[in-house]
């Protein structure tokens, strides 16, 4: 008898997060993923500095802070720019070296104060877990904003609060648009902080419709997958969490969004997501730049240098120093 009520496995994910029928989670070495990554090398960056702090104590949560060598406008300050990483809420961390590497880029070439926020992940915390942590980050930097002088000395030292944008690459893309629709309907309080921007790179969008971008199904069974094991038990990618634009999800027409920065890969599964996301804000009338990159696989922001992460720098870089500039 005990044979038959064994758990067993229903969902896994490469080996690296194995779900069993019993709700427990076994992880494996996330090295064997390393071939779905987006390419290395993630060399360090010269002239920036970087170190781990606690936002939540309760669940020892940290968010890393980089700041560069280089002087901001009056004071020195930088603008501030918030990012969440990918992973599809189920893998991946804060300090992987390709996210690392990537705010490091960030904090030196825009220049800003980049912080790279650690949130739980799923099925061990499902949905919407890590936007609560998210808002937790939040309110933890509405505080910093508060302290002046006693504030993170970094902060204190070199963060425009008043120039603070929400970015985040796949999941992490997901992550910060939920966060921001938060922000933008009052939900969550900034206080000093100010939402000037927000940037979703690669975003992690689905829904039960496929786009035309995805007509592969070998290509859509790995975000498939990731959403059965992020979303509540038993949602569909119509939910509002996957779907911004689902049957229950609530309007954004009346959410004074700040302006977006949207990056669509064109070689990227889940762009069709991505240019619905841009086309249906614009529809709106909100302030939205689309960043077409035809070439370019999901994700590759994070991989190695190219001309086209060069080109994302500029564009990053006017959209954060400059504003946007909708197309």
């Amino acid at each position: 008898m005990s044979g038959d009520t064994a758990p067993h496995v229903v969902e896994d994910f490469f080996g690296v997060v194995r779900l069993l029928s019993d709700g427990s989670v076994v992880r494996g070495d996330e090295s064997v993923l390393s071939a779905l990554m987006p390419a290395g090398p993630f060399p360090d960056v010269p002239g920036v500095q970087w170190k781990d702090v606690v936002y939540d104590a309760t669940r020892g949560l940290k968010v890393r802070v980089y700041r560069s060598s280089v002087a901001g406008g009056e004071g020195g300050k930088l603008p501030v720019l918030v990012y969440f990483h990918g992973g599809g809420y189920c893998v991946s961390a804060y300090d992987q070296p390709m996210f690392h590497s990537c705010c490091q880029r960030f904090a030196a070439k825009l220049p800003a104060v980049v912080l790279s926020i650690q949130y739980r992940l799923a099925p061990e915390h499902r949905l919407p877990a890590a936007i609560e942590d998210g808002a937790t980050f939040l309110s933890w930097l509405r505080v910093q904003a508060t302290l002046g002088a006693g504030a993170e000395p970094w902060l204190a030292e070199s963060a425009d609060f008043a120039r603070t944008f929400v970015s985040g690459v796949s999941a992490g893309a997901n992550l910060a648009h939920h966060v921001v629709v938060q922000i933008a309907s009052g939900q969550i309080v900034l206080g000093p902080v100010r939402l000037a921007g927000y940037v979703l790179f690669s975003a992690f969008f689905g829904s039960v419709e496929r786009t035309a971008t995805e007509s592969d199904p070998t290509a859509v069974a790995m975000p498939d997958q990731l959403w059965r094991m992020a979303l509540p038990v038993g949602a569909t990618r119509d939910h509002p969490l996957a779907n911004p634009f689902g049957p229950d999800s609530p309007s954004l027409e009346p959410v004074a969004l700040p302006p977006a920065l949207i990056v669509a890969p064109g070689r990227d599964v889940l762009c069709g997501h991505v240019l619905r996301y841009a086309a249906r804000l614009k529809e709106m009338g909100k302030a939205v730049e689309l960043a077409e990159f035809k070439g370019e696989q999901h994700a590759f922001s994070v991989g190695r240098w190219s001309e086209a992460n060069a080109e994302l720098i500029r564009i990053l870089k006017r959209f954060v120093h400059q504003g946007s500039a909708p197309n």
